[in-house]
């Protein structure tokens, strides 16, 4: 069948890219497939199984097991299973080993161990679906027996597994890990050297990984040839090619963007999809990379109009004339043209067109004369390229179709690779750059891992997030899994916006006031943390979260430069808990405009009292602007702020 007359032909396979690939065992193998499919390969072997020789850990769990006090065995690999029955096999009776294991029920990760295990005459109890992953084994335990009060044998493969334990822990079961062998770097190191020093030289387009020690070796040999920034560098250039989600969580956990995954994790089904997909995933690369190159703002240009800005300065902590405002939600439903521009377009469709982002945005900020800008957006698009139905039903707000309640929907949350599905927000903030007046600052945002998850597993709004914390409490490594997935979207998403043309980014947290502060500082914190720390130190980050002002302190312990704060704290008590070291905004109570204009006069000064004038100070409201309320009243604020803190 021909390809319609505007769409060009893509190229049949590789067509003589340069594919580089770390495969040990398989090397002649894999550079085969890649000669077939078109791709010139360079292959060079990045680590070698090494069996840990007096591995008494591996003996005494072999005793414990004839000994009737293993309850179930999990085997992760075939090489593992092979190498612990040699073990045993000169330490004590095999026949009784294997007679043990017959006795109990036992777990097979994927095809290799059943092929292993079959060899000794076994038959496993349990085997674990495709793709083959912990997710998998947990699921299937829940599906066939009962973890509590139970001793499980964990064959490890090179390293421990945190999130397998984790979850069979957090199910009762008592873990035994039982090391087998361990992974080193190839004897001869030079081909690999030889291959990262091409692919940081830009002589590489694809990269093929089949194995999660792949990766930790890769970064091992890159740092210890000072490459490691270099190939951070290129790597938005490459299409890298994971064999499956363990290598590719491990790719990600380095910052390595995971382009594609086959089918089924086999070596030729990911050369095969990698030949199939690399041209137009280069493409699609090189177009953002385009729409993020243009004339944007640089965060770190001193000489730039809006860096001496009252909003910028309060963001340094430096000393204003007067204090800056601007206001969460200023453009919005209770303004008039808002409702103009709704009345013709669907919220989702609005959302998706920049031209009417910048102009309702525009619209606000000349008629309130706030001090800064913030794109306008919302929270959840981010979601629809990560896999998520998303609606925004009539009178009931967003709705989650396809929501997450348990271990086996994990991987139905898309990895957000890049940003090109959301192309639409950069150039909103590019639009809305270029309208806007220089001398004001434009602030880029998103929604935090927990309030964005939330949405996810709740389907949408939930007074008391059961799903949420049962997912949570119950699975600690499916929570991990999927906080760290979230986590690398928002960094990737506010940088694209900072590299379109934001000054400032805001993170919410709107449904964090829902945890108290030690389940915050333990499934949160860390994750937020890491965000703002992979984002430009000169791009102020707006910490903000709402319904619990005990969370204020742990806010701080980030890297970011202001701590929003909602109107359930009096401000100098917000600004004591957090420390003065941090910028804060905040924190008039919304409900306040709809009152009259003498009563929002008193709180404006009440919150200003509060900031005792204090460098650092940004007013804003406690969250957005209510649909109900008067626009003269949201103006009447602005123009207070201004008076009241000059006199």
């Amino acid at each position: 069948m021909n390809a319609p007359a505007n769409q060009p032909l893509q190229p049949a396979g590789f067509d003589g890219m340069n594919v580089a690939a770390f495969e040990s065992r398989r090397a002649l193998e894999i550079g085969r497939l890649i000669e077939k499919h078109g791709g010139v390969a360079h292959v060079s072997p990045s680590m070698q199984e090494v069996p840990l020789e007096k591995n008494k850990p591996a003996v005494d769990f072999a005793y414990r097991l004839i000994t009737g006090e293993i309850d179930i065995v999990i085997f992760l690999t075939g090489v593992g299973f092979r190498y612990l029955l040699e073990t045993v096999s000169r330490n004590l009776e095999t026949s009784s080993y294997l007679h043990a294991l017959e006795d109990i029920t036992t777990v097979a990760r994927g095809p290799k161990p059943v092929a292993a295990m079959r060899e000794a005459g076994i038959e496993p109890t349990i085997r674990a679906d495709e793709p083959n992953t912990w997710r998998e084994i947990l699921t299937a335990l829940d599906q066939q027996t009962s973890l509590a009060n139970q001793t499980v044998g964990l064959q490890e493969y090179g390293t421990t597994n945190p999130s397998l334990v984790a979850g069979l822990e957090a199910r009762g079961a008592t873990v035994i890990s039982v090391p087998v062998y361990r992974w080193k770097l190839p004897d001869d190191q030079k081909p690999l050297e030889n291959n990262l020093q091409a692919i940081v030289n830009g002589e590489r387009e694809v990269l093929l990984f089949t194995s999660a020690h792949q990766v930790t070796n890769v970064i091992t040999v890159c740092q210890q040839l000072g490459l490691e920034k270099e190939l951070q560098q290129q790597l938005p250039q490459l299409v890298v090619a994971s064999i499956g989600p363990t290598t590719s969580e491990a790719l990600r956990q380095h910052h390595f963007p995971v382009d594609l995954e086959p089918n089924h994790a086999k070596m030729g089904g990911l050369v095969s999809a990698a030949a199939e997909r690399c041209h137009p995933i280069l493409e699609r690369k090189q177009v953002a990379s385009a729409m993020l190159s243009g004339p944007t703002s640089d965060p770190a240009d001193t000489q730039a109009p809006w860096y001496q800005s009252p909003f910028m300065k309060a963001c340094r902590q430096e000393a204003c004339d007067v204090t800056p405002v601007w206001l969460m939600r200023q453009a919005g439903r209770y303004m008039k043209e808002y409702r103009e521009v709704r009345e013709q377009t669907t919220f989702l469709e609005l959302c998706k067109n920049p031209s009417l982002c910048s102009e309702v945005m525009l619209t606000a900020v000349e008629k309130l004369g706030v001090d800064a800008a913030i794109i306008f957006s919302d929270l959840l698009p981010i979601l629809e390229p990560m896999g998520l139905e998303l609606e925004y039903q009539a009178g009931e707000g967003p709705v989650i179709h396809n929501p997450v309640r348990d271990t086996s929907d994990v991987d139905r949350i898309l990895e957000l690779e890049d940003v090109s599905p959301l192309n639409f927000v950069m150039e909103t903030v590019r639009q809305t750059r270029q309208d806007l007046a220089e001398d004001l600052p434009l602030i880029g945002f998103s929604g935090a891992p927990f309030t964005l998850l939330s949405y996810v597993i709740e389907g949408g709004s939930s007074r008391n997030y059961l799903h949420t914390k049962k997912l949570m409490y119950r699975d600690p490594g499916a929570w991990r899994t999927l906080m760290e997935r979230f986590q690398r979207a928002v960094t990737r998403y506010l940088n694209a916006q900072i590299d379109a043309g934001a000054q400032c980014v805001q993170l919410f947290d709107s449904w964090a006031g829902a945890l108290s502060p030690q389940d915050y500082r333990h499934y949160v914190l860390p994750y937020v943390q890491r965000i703002i720390a992979d984002l430009p130190p000169t791009v102020p980050v707006i910490n903000f979260a709402t319904g619990n002002p005990a969370l204020l302190p742990l806010l701080a312990e980030t890297d970011c430069a202001v701590v929003g704060v909602d109107w359930r704290i009096g401000l100098a008590d917000a600004w004591r808990d957090i420390g003065h070291r941090k910028a804060v905004q905040g924190n008039l109570d919304p409900t306040i405009l709809l009152s009259d204009l003498e009563e929002i006069r008193r709180h404006v000064q009440f919150v200003l009292d509060q900031a005792e004038k204090r460098p650092g100070h940004i007013f804003n409201l406690g969250h957005g602007v209510l649909p109900e309320t008067p626009v003269e009243h949201a103006m009447a604020v602005v123009e207070l702020v201004h008076e009241l803190s000059q006199a």
